[in-house]
């Protein structure tokens, strides 16, 4: 039952990586190519969701939801983080709302 679980959490994760590939495939070309949000958020806490830094929060597992409004106080400010703040503000809400469900679908550790 555990492997569907996980199973059924990789396809979900995968799909949202395809949307967001999509998304920016579209987009008109930039000077510089922008990395994937996944990639930009991996970063610091990883693609599996788990922060490799004591300093940073783990997000796999945690609240879809909450993810996505804690994302949206640092992109208005409202929630104060130098290194958030400038994240949020270079992403759409489709991607803060993306990378929510991608990091919540994930397994906590």
């Amino acid at each position: 039952m555990k492997r569907v679980s996980h199973l059924r959490t990789t396809i979900r994760g995968l799909a949202i990586l395809l949307a967001l590939a999509a998304a920016a495939a579209a987009a008109p070309a930039l000077a510089e190519p922008r990395r994937s949000a996944v990639e930009d958020c991996a970063a610091c806490h990883g693609l599996d969701g788990i922060a490799r830094d004591t300093e940073v929060p783990h997000l796999a597992g945690q609240n879809e939801r909450y993810l996505f409004n804690q994302m949206m106080a640092f992109r208005t400010g409202k929630r104060v983080h130098k290194e958030m703040r400038y994240m949020a503000r270079h992403m759409s809400v489709e991607e803060i709302a993306a990378l929510a469900a991608y990091y919540a679908a994930l397994p906590p550790r």
